[in-house]
């Protein structure tokens, strides 16, 4: 009897992953504005829908969402009424984690998708700006999706003309701090070659100062020797 439960539990299980799976390819095109309006109306009349109204097929995608959510709810109560079952060996263990690890996989698919289509939802109302009328709803004097997109290749076209010249700055800088390095570079080379000098002038300033103690003891001996004349002749 828990055999044939646990078969059954499984089946059901097997074929809500079928449709899940199945379900969040048509989510993600949906997710990702490629399949909101698909069946509805002529190819002329979706394409400019989708020019004029960027979030054409958020109620598919809202309603899908639901749906896809109820089913994991319900995979994931089947994969638990599994797990109450008695174990019938490590095959039926195996299995029991194998769908466990596929509706964790669904999960994570689901909220990346999610996740998606928020940033998404954001960046087209960011670049949609304020134009909502009283009511709420998005204003027929808005910008189309082709002129936003034009308006933000204008802003992007202007934020590199702007890197650019921080560039050309950068570089500029860069050539005077190296002509100024060049410079200090020619005036340590020129106080080098003073330095390289200063023994030679000092020798030779020596020599002079010996030369001029030389000349005043020279002197100063025979300024004495007329003194110690005139004294003898003065006392004589």
């Amino acid at each position: 009897m828990g055999s044939s439960s646990y078969d059954v539990l499984r089946k059901q299980a097997r074929t809500l992953e079928n449709d899940i799976d199945l379900k969040l390819v048509a989510f993600s095109k949906i997710g990702a504005g490629s399949g909101g309006s698909s069946g509805i109306g002529n190819s002329n009349s979706s394409n400019s829908s989708a020019d004029t109204s960027p979030l054409l097929g958020d109620h598919v995608f809202d309603s899908l969402s639901e749906e896809i959510e109820q089913i994991l709810e319900k995979l994931s109560t089947l994969n638990e009424s599994m797990s109450d079952l008695p174990a019938t060996g490590a095959a039926a263990m195996h299995t029991l984690q194998r769908h466990r690890e596929i509706l964790h996989g669904y999960r994570q698919e689901f909220n990346k998708i999610c996740a998606n289509h928020t940033v998404r939802i954001e960046r087209e109302e960011l670049l949609r700006g304020s134009g909502l009328t009283t009511s709420g709803s998005p204003s027929i004097s808005g910008l189309s999706r082709r002129e936003m997109y034009m308006k933000e290749t204008g802003h992007l076209s202007s934020a590199s003309h702007l890197v650019n010249d921080q560039i050309n700055i950068a570089i500029e800088t860069r050539d005077n701090l190296h002509a100024q390095r060049q410079a200090f570079k020619r005036l340590q080379t020129r106080f080098n070659d003073i330095s390289n000098r200063f023994p030679l002038i000092s020798s030779l300033i020596q020599r002079i100062n010996i030369k001029k103690r030389r000349d005043s003891l020279i002197l100063g001996a025979v300024v004495a020797l007329c003194v110690i004349l005139l004294l003898i002749y003065a006392f004589n």
